[in-house]
């Protein structure tokens, strides 16, 4: 493990020097068997694997849980290990920031939709660190899931954006056995939210199979995923959509990859979650 970003980059120099690939796995830690999965899948494509750890305070707004985000840095290490990383990147927020930035990164108009609505500021803080941890890596891949599926198409945007010589490659929701997508505020629900939670899943699932039932208007889309949110007592419901897949606008008629996407507070928890729909492979 290294903590300092002078530590990072010679690591990743030294790789390339000698023909290697590099990947990066950027988290805020408290890891699970998705963030298993994106270590995985770097690991098995590229000759060096980091995985950042850091919570970033950018990203948080003011009452927010920062202070609360779990954390558990030596489990972590152990969890990197097991899935193939081949360095941990654990800088403090004194090595990120020595400064107080002055300087953000935003992608205008995708930072205030959806999420954007509900966490103003949060997109500007996620892009500004991520093209931080980039300029730090270097040329290399970077792995994200798509549960956090606005995220990664933001992250898409910048990377374009900003020339910035970073493939980012988005890789599958990891899921319990009963569709709830893993998360590290999971550990927020308690034992009779925990199964609340599924109703993001189920409401997804109503939305798809609308879809395929062949619903072309997104307005029918959307109510049937919110009706399945509304009806459980435990969730307070933020949003539900369904947007085109590479731009996250609002199409008029369904056509092509589709998003749909739901949010939902669930007790401490507010969880998000997502699945596509091609019709062009229907």
């Amino acid at each position: 493990m290294v903590e300092r970003a002078s530590e990072l980059w010679a690591a990743v120099d030294g790789a390339r020097r000698h023909g290697g690939t590099v990947g990066l796995v950027p988290t805020m830690g408290y890891l699970h068997e998705g963030h298993q999965s994106l270590v995985a899948r770097s690991a098995g494509e590229n000759d060096l694997t980091v995985v950042s750890i850091f919570v970033n305070p950018l990203q948080f707004a003011e009452g927010e849980d920062y202070g609360t985000y779990p954390r558990d840095l030596d489990r972590d290490r152990e969890l990197c290990a097991a899935a193939g990383a081949g360095l941990v990147f654990a800088p403090s927020t004194e090595e990120m920031y020595p400064q107080a930035p002055i300087t953000s990164v935003a992608v205008e108009g995708l930072n205030a939709i959806l999420e954007g609505e509900f966490r103003p500021t949060h997109f500007d803080g996620v892009t500004t660190v991520v093209a931080k941890l980039f300029s730090m890596l270097g040329p290399g891949r970077a792995y994200f899931g798509e549960k956090d599926y606005q995220q990664l198409a933001i992250i898409r945007r910048m990377a374009a954006d900003l020339s910035l010589p970073v493939e980012v490659v988005g890789c599958p929701t990891f899921r319990e056995s009963d569709g709830l997508a893993m998360s590290s505020r999971n550990v927020y629900l308690s034992s009779d939210e925990r199964p609340a939670a599924t109703v993001l899943w189920r409401g997804l699932q109503a939305g798809r199979d609308a879809v395929v039932g062949g619903s072309r208007n997104p307005d029918e889309v959307e109510a049937v995923m919110a009706a399945v949110l509304a009806a459980e007592s435990k969730a307070a419901p933020e949003y539900a959509a369904v947007v085109d897949a590479a731009s996250l606008g609002r199409p008029v008629v369904l056509e092509g990859e589709l998003r749909l996407l739901v949010a939902a507070r669930i007790g401490r928890a507010r969880l998000i979650d997502n699945i596509g729909v091609d019709l062009d492979r229907l």
